[in-house]
């Protein structure tokens, strides 16, 4: 459901509200400005300000859009600047677009879904604090509320580093058998979501902080170019933080790599030990074979078999001894060559 709020901003700061867009705009004319409040609007309600504020229908279009990329565009009477608000939570990051049109002693606000994380009344403490430069022109409000935004992007960075702390504490304390990839992957995508987002932010800054819309005057520049430092530092904190996931993939690779290795060794040690007790027992295979026929009786005679027999088993032990010794001298004589 949409939510209308109209404000008459005086000279000194003062923010008064109105019920409809029309008696703001009666106020203006002793002084100040009006500001036009927008949450969650549907398209009837962008055509009812689009006469009195001169609002183009590709700038409505892009409002009520909410996969439009961060841009700056100016029109006749206005200029219209999209932004977008993060909010990280449950793991999970929120883009919300905010979009502005400032004019000629108004600026309109259209955003969705405000009132979600709590975003409108933190923006309305902010204007509070603030209230000095607010009554200096709809610029200096337009700054007041980019630096809001700006400042939950910080706060939603830093959600997210908390989660890539804790996952780098899993992955190197805990090793591989604890550490979950997948939610690191679904960090990076977070990351890669809000670098996005900085960059084109960025260079909406550069334009404003260039006096490329008649609407910014000199003297909010240098608040403009504040955010602009912000936006720089949240850029690099964003590439510091990408290259912090690949180490961890990458450590997390080698210790699975290490565990495969591990395990292959443990099988090799095995298969080593039943080779070798093959080896031992197939010469005595072959002389039971011998031995449990009629041969060895025809050999030795079936009356010497109490001689026979008795002599029979004792060679086999010994030559089960010797088959024993000559294979662990050669298996001592690999492994110290393998080393």
């Amino acid at each position: 459901m949409s939510d209308l709020r109209c404000f008459h901003v005086a000279q000194d700061g003062r923010v008064s509200g109105f019920a409809t867009a029309a008696a703001a705009l009666e106020a203006r004319a002793a002084g100040g400005y009006v500001w036009i409040d927008l949450v969650n609007p549907t398209r009837d309600d962008l055509l009812a300000l689009a006469g009195p504020f001169g609002l183009h229908p590709l700038a409505i279009e892009d409002c009520l859009d909410d996969q439009q990329v961060p841009k700056i565009e100016d029109f006749p009477g206005n200029t219209f600047v999209l932004v977008n608000r993060h909010h990280f939570s449950d793991g999970t990051l929120h883009i919300e677009e905010v979009d502005f049109f400032i004019g000629q002693g108004f600026l309109l606000t259209v955003s969705a879904h405000a009132e979600a994380h709590g975003a409108q009344a933190r923006l309305d403490e902010a204007i509070r604090i603030d209230q000095a430069a607010v009554g200096k022109g709809p610029d200096f409000l337009l700054h007041v509320i980019l630096d809001h935004i700006v400042d939950g992007k910080l706060i939603a960075i830093e959600a997210l580093q908390d989660d890539l702390d804790a996952a780098e504490e899993v992955a190197l304390r805990k090793g591989s058998a604890a550490f979950d990839p997948s939610g690191l992957l679904e960090l990076r995508r977070s990351l890669l979501a809000i670098r996005k987002s900085l960059f084109h932010e960025r260079e909406i800054l550069i334009k404003i902080c260039r006096r490329d819309s008649p609407f910014i005057s000199e003297a909010s520049i240098f608040r403009f170019r504040d955010i602009y430092d912000h936006l720089v530092k949240f850029v690099e904190i964003i590439e510091v933080c990408r290259e912090l996931i690949s180490s961890l993939l990458e450590i997390h690779l080698s210790l699975v790599n290490n565990e495969l290795a591990r395990l292959g060794n443990r099988t090799n040690q095995v298969v080593r030990r039943l080779t070798f007790i093959t080896t031992i027992f197939m010469p005595l295979s072959f002389f039971a074979g011998i031995g449990g026929m009629s041969e060895w009786s025809m050999m030795t005679g079936p009356e010497n078999w109490r001689v026979a027999y008795p002599a029979f088993l004792a060679g086999m032990a010994v030559v089960g001894l010797i088959s024993y010794f000559i294979l662990k001298w050669l298996d001592r004589r690999g492994t110290g060559q393998e080393r």
